[in-house]
């Protein structure tokens, strides 16, 4: 009989970016971004760039100005789901994602949402069971100053809680 507590998985592995791979929850169809190998603090993961600026976020997109939303490219970097425990982030200004605390190869790699937008064009209630779970995630508008001293955000974010 099959094991159900662990969800089944397949994988995609990029020739050209061999440090991740997304797995895909063959029940949930939800994807994840995974480490191949190991990262320590600081280390850049993966530059990152855009091709359109949207002037409405979606569920795909990360803020970069007050009505500019961007998808990264490349793509698997939107398989790259939420943590109130985040492992990396989207560093706009130097277009990389970079490693803000240790991750371990076969972990997931994930960002603090809020981190990149003000308000969430779909926001939920987060389940990422960490101690630092924030619960529901809507933006960073929404967050308490207390909250606010625990993450990073990019210079956008930033400016606007400075307000």
């Amino acid at each position: 009989m099959a094991n159900l507590s662990k969800p089944l998985v397949t994988t995609l592995d990029f020739p050209n970016a061999g440090f991740a791979e997304i797995r895909t929850d063959v029940i949930t169809d939800d994807r994840s971004l995974f480490a191949k190998k190991a990262f320590n603090k600081n280390v850049v993961i993966s530059g990152f760039y855009w091709v359109e600026v949207y002037d409405k976020p979606t569920r795909l997109t990360v803020q970069i100005g007050e009505h500019q939303h961007i998808e990264l490219l490349p793509t698997y970097l939107e398989c790259i789901n939420h943590s109130c425990d985040p492992n990396a982030f989207f560093d706009i200004q130097q277009r990389e994602l970079v490693c803000i605390r240790p991750i371990n190869k076969d972990e997931e790699i994930t960002f603090f949402y809020p981190s990149t937008e003000w308000e969430m064009d779909a926001p939920f209630n987060c389940c990422c069971n960490s101690q630092y779970c924030v619960g529901y995630i809507a933006g960073a508008k929404y967050l308490t100053i207390k909250q606010q001293k625990r993450y990073r955000f990019t210079n956008l974010i930033q400016s606007k809680l400075a307000k």
